[in-house]
């Protein structure tokens, strides 16, 4: 964890604040004293303020049933942000675990724990996440085994990792990808020659959305463990 992120998640300190402690040369870390907002720390280190050890507070791990026209962005921008459904302190110190795009709804992650995001968010783990998406046109079994071979992506030299797809109906199915490529879902229909209308992530590993649109909850113990776990 970077410095300045460690020392506020340990006090009430802004990061603006953070580095101008830093600069005055009040913050030692195993008796050095560190100037730089950027030093890597870790859980065994001792870190002090004006000689007080700190001590980084818990790390938040949040589920939100992201509503239509809302941005998974720290900021207000063309659309409000996510963020401003959190009724939590602090909350710009938390990013988003993968987005959705603004006409999408559903399951977003949210935390401060970076190393736990990684674990959702990289290819190399796995991490299945599951959409309901309805579609233009209707869809054939052949799409089923196309996206369980990989499609080519406009503007990408791979195909895709395999996909699951389960017809719902002819105009809507429930797909699982394991990776997070820019718009991707919206992306392996239109190179199969149909439409996204509709698009809702109901799953993220064994982590299932269970609260109404526009409320979040704390994930439980075992929500969080289950991805410290995949592999």
């Amino acid at each position: 964890m970077r410095l300045d992120k460690f020392i506020c998640k340990s006090t009430e300190l802004t990061r603006t604040e953070v580095t101008s402690l830093l600069r005055s040369g009040v913050v030692l870390v195993n008796g050095d004293v560190i100037t730089n907002e950027a030093t890597q720390v870790h859980e065994n280190n001792r870190i002090t303020l004006h000689g007080k050890t700190l001590t980084a507070r818990a790390s938040r791990y949040i589920m939100i049933h992201k509503p239509l026209d809302t941005i998974c962005s720290n900021v207000d921008e063309a659309y409000p942000s996510l963020l401003n459904y959190l009724d939590v302190k602090k909350s710009n110190d938390l990013h988003f675990v993968g987005r959705l795009d603004a006409d999408t709804t559903g399951l977003v992650l949210v935390t401060d724990d970076g190393r736990w995001s990684y674990n959702i968010i990289t290819p190399k783990k796995q991490c299945a996440k599951v959409y309901r998406v309805h579609l233009r046109d209707d869809v054939n079994d052949d799409v089923i085994t196309r996206f369980l071979h990989g499609v080519q992506l406009q503007g990408e030299a791979s195909l895709t990792m395999p996909a699951i797809l389960d017809i719902v109906n002819p105009r809507e199915v429930l797909l699982t990808i394991t990776e997070g490529k820019f718009h991707q879902v919206k992306r392996m229909f239109a190179a199969v020659g149909n439409r996204v209308v509709g698009l809702h992530r109901e799953k993220i590993g064994n982590v299932s959305l269970d609260i109404d649109h526009g409320t979040w909850r704390f994930l439980t113990a075992n929500e969080i463990q289950s991805f410290q776990n995949e592999v």
